[in-house]
């Protein structure tokens, strides 16, 4: 029910309240009984001077009655309820209009809950992908070994020589300290595991911090006549705040994209076409004579307010994350480990047949999101080896229409709890209904 056809409800909701009869209120406002009936259920418009009318009756500003609740509550309710068979859509606002106390409750739950699922995502992620973690738990798995075995051979050898004797016991007690080192040093770093922010674990991380800090956008790359110098400038300017030296090379490495595809479609130009047809990329490709991939990897480059929200994903043929800027409403791990529903693998069994598919990520509220995905060759190719591929995924808001099925997908098998999916490679640490 839109938000302005809950005055009705707001005009009971205080009438009740101040304890005036309904014919009393009519009255005053001077209308009918039966017109304010209809009023108050929401099955007629009112007029402003009956508005007026009615909220000096009711001592409340007519502001009050036109308000209700906030927009921002009723969007939270609506993602609360997710994929619930259960909850009554058709009454969340009429629910945040007269119960605004409970309404804050479930948002204020339904957050936390999804501070909880980040949380876990973050700590499957590191413990996935950490190599500081993979080594630190190597470390300690080798001295508990060590210590293990050099305690077997002091157990098993009844006759034992003094000098092996005292060598045997000199190395448990270097294993037993470099397990003491190696088991603070694992504590300390779990310790700070939640921070999803904290201590960024690889150049990936790195360069993708640098790419959200600037909004994916680059405008010195943008202007005409921009060359390689300024990607080296703006690589050494990273460098002085402490990027490492394998993130300033992935960083180059998409700059050097970057400017490529801002000459082969200028900003000014490109500007142009989406003003004329949209930031639609089928229509842009026909009209710019570019491929696909490169119109999404120039939408996914611009400002919000010229395209709209747009978020983009990038793998190589490994399946690898190789890019990723993310948009509300759908979830993206780190590198490796990623739904295998997702179209963008999909595009990757079809090279250059696009593909558009309405998707929605279990668990992670009711949002539909439009992906775009197509696979085409990163480089040249010869007789001895093929071209390398790369797949890209576009996502953008459903526009919501009718356009076909939504499709269920997840994020990562580990966090996912779709039942009997056809793609798991292994099971979910999330209970059922979590």
């Amino acid at each position: 029910m839109p938000e302005r056809l809950m005055i009705g409800t707001r005009i009971r909701e205080r009438r009740v309240l101040s304890g005036i009869r309904q014919s009393d209120l009519a009255r005053q406002a001077g209308i009918s009984p039966s017109y304010l009936n209809l009023i108050e259920h929401n099955r007629r418009r009112i007029g402003g001077k009956t508005l007026l009318k009615l909220a000096e009756a009711l001592e409340v500003e007519p502001s009050r009655l036109i308000e209700g609740a906030e927009a921002a509550v009723v969007s939270a309710l609506r993602e609360a309820a997710g994929e619930s068979n259960e909850a009554e859509r058709d009454r969340i606002e009429e629910f945040a209009g007269r119960f605004p106390g409970w309404a804050g409750l479930v948002v204020d739950l339904h957050r936390r809950t999804e501070t909880l699922e980040r949380t876990i995502d973050t700590l499957t992620d590191r413990l996935a992908h950490d190599p500081f973690l993979a080594d630190s738990l190597h470390e300690v798995i080798s001295a508990v070994t060590a210590i293990r075995a050099t305690s077997s051979i002091l157990i098993e050898t009844e006759a034992l020589e003094p000098e092996w004797q005292a060598r045997f016991h000199r190395n448990m007690n270097e294993d037993a300290a470099r397990l003491t080192e190696g088991a603070q040093a694992l504590v300390r770093y779990l310790e700070a595991a939640p921070d999803r922010d904290a201590d960024l674990t690889s150049p990936q991380d790195e360069m993708h911090a640098v790419l959200a800090a600037r909004g994916y956008h680059f405008s010195e790359l943008e202007v005409e006549g921009a060359q390689p110098e300024d990607i080296a400038r703006l690589v050494a300017a990273k460098a002085q705040n402490g990027l490492s030296a394998p993130a300033q090379a992935l960083l180059e490495t998409v700059l050097s994209r970057y400017l490529d595809d801002a000459r082969t479609l200028p900003l000014r130009r490109f500007q142009a076409q989406i003003d004329r047809l949209g930031p639609e990329p089928d229509r842009l490709a026909e009209a710019t004579g570019a491929g696909l991939a490169r119109i999404f990897r120039r939408l996914a480059a611009l400002p919000e307010d010229m395209v709209g929200p747009v978020g983009l994903v990038i793998c190589d043929a490994s399946g690898t994350l190789i890019f990723r800027k993310p948009i509300n409403g759908f979830a993206i791990p780190r590198l490796t480990g990623a739904c295998a529903l997702w179209p963008l693998y999909q595009a990757m069994a079809q090279p250059m047949a696009p593909l558009r598919t309405r998707v929605r990520q279990a668990g992670r509220g009711a949002e539909t999101v439009q992906a775009l995905a197509v696979a085409a060759p990163s480089g040249p190719g010869d007789f001895d080896r093929p071209a390398p591929m790369q797949a890209h995924m576009l996502l953008r808001p459903d526009p919501g229409e009718a356009a076909g099925a939504v499709r269920a997908l997840g994020v990562s098998c580990r966090i996912c709890p779709l039942g009997n999916c056809e793609a798991r490679r292994e099971p979910s640490i999330l209970s059922e209904g979590f």
